[in-house]
């Protein structure tokens, strides 16, 4: 995963927007979608510009933001 920095609003109820995210010294605007939260921490789901899914993570043991890409096949279990 690759840390990065993140614009982000938390709301009262603890659900965020992410506004943007800062990848290789450039702001790039993002859609949020799904979150949840886990032991590793608070994970969401964005899409960049370019339509690429992404994910986000803000790690439980050290408050920072790494990001990930997604799969797009899905996984059934």
């Amino acid at each position: 995963m690759k840390p990065i920095g993140v614009d982000c609003i938390f709301d009262p109820e603890g659900t965020v927007q992410v506004r943007r995210v800062l990848v290789d010294g450039q702001w790039q605007r993002v859609g949020s979608g799904r979150q949840w939260v886990d032991s590793h921490g608070r994970h969401l789901l964005v899409m960049f510009p370019d339509n690429q899914p992404q994910e986000l993570l803000l790690r439980a043991d050290t408050l920072t933001w790494a990001l990930k890409p997604v799969s797009r096949q899905p996984q059934w279990v």
